[in-house]
């Protein structure tokens, strides 16, 4: 049986297409972009119908606004022109243009293919959707994006969504966090998100070193509530599990959880305070993400933090 054929593209001048070719058309141009960059782009869509953008006054050449003449203000910014439609001095601002750039991370380790059912993401979705649509949202704000651990390539434009994404799934990552290279520029904002179940002093030699470098930046932990609690209610674990996770299925045999659970849920405690604590020493931030909630929640959070002060 032949291969179905996508549509050639039409060549200018050709008459518009009927209704039905068109919908056919954009259907099959879609197709072709990696369904983890649709995902992305929806779920940066539905953010930005509720935040302004990240447009403020400084260095450039576009058009801004207009405010008042204030003490202080050399003479020579004052627009004449606007100035002579009112009794009052005005001054042209011009549009920051100074992008930064945004360094993402996506964890990859084992303990990232936690998944509790067939119907919820484990958590390496759930991180690497976060990833791609937050890359979105800092793209279409007019930001660089670029991938720590990956070439040293930053993104920019809303068409480098699409090329960040396969840039994404092609590195090979592995269970080590990042540490900062010469290539990752400085006093850029960086975003890590995984479960970060790493021992502490691994975290924090990997945040001190990047806040040396020095890059602000904000850490998301992405856990499954039941990971979390070991079961809740009548979803809880009891007797003998064996917890197994990724493809190679390796896992830990636990005799009774029921008795290990009170001593499992305060050791992540433990860890997750010690996260905070690592991230407050480095003026970072740091917010906890389950994957039975909805993506735009953490989605919006990060994406204010970045906000510039």
């Amino acid at each position: 049986m032949a291969e179905p054929r996508t549509p050639a593209a039409r060549p200018p001048g050709s008459p518009p297409l009927a209704p039905g070719q068109a919908a056919l058309r954009a259907e099959a141009l879609g197709a072709r972009l990696p369904p983890l960059v649709v995902a992305a782009d929806r779920v940066a869509a539905t953010i930005l119908q509720g935040v302004h953008g990240r447009r403020r006054a400084g260095q450039g050449d576009a058009f801004w606004q207009f405010r008042p003449f204030l003490q202080g203000d050399a003479v020579g910014r004052i627009d004449w022109r606007q100035s002579a439609k009112s009794d009052r001095l005005f001054i042209r601002e011009t549009e920051w243009e100074a992008a930064q750039t945004i360094a993402l991370w996506s964890d990859a380790s084992r303990s990232m293919e936690w998944r509790f059912s067939a119907n919820r993401q484990s958590k390496r979705e759930r991180a690497d959707l976060l990833t791609a649509a937050l890359a979105a949202l800092a793209l279409r704000g007019g930001e660089r994006v670029r991938l720590i651990g990956g070439p040293p390539r930053a993104h920019a434009g809303r068409a480098g969504l699409a090329s960040l994404v396969e840039t994404m799934t092609a590195v090979t990552k592995s269970r080590a966090l990042p540490l900062p290279d010469h290539s990752l520029p400085r006093h850029a904002r960086a975003v890590l998100i995984g479960d970060f179940m790493a021992p502490l002093p691994e975290i924090h030699a990997a945040v001190a070193a990047l806040a040396a470098w020095p890059v602000r930046g904000h850490i998301l932990q992405v856990l499954d509530p039941e990971e979390e609690t070991l079961g809740q209610g009548n979803r809880a674990y009891a007797g003998r599990v064996l917890f197994e996770w990724g493809s190679g299925r390796e896992g830990v045999l636990v005799p009774r959880v029921e008795e290990a659970r009170a001593v499992y849920v305060e050791r992540l405690r433990h860890h997750r305070d010690g996260i905070a604590a690592i991230a407050a020493a480095a003026g970072w931030g740091f917010m906890t993400h389950h994957v039975d909630q909805p993506p735009q929640t953490a989605l919006l959070a990060l994406w204010q933090a970045l906000a510039p002060q």
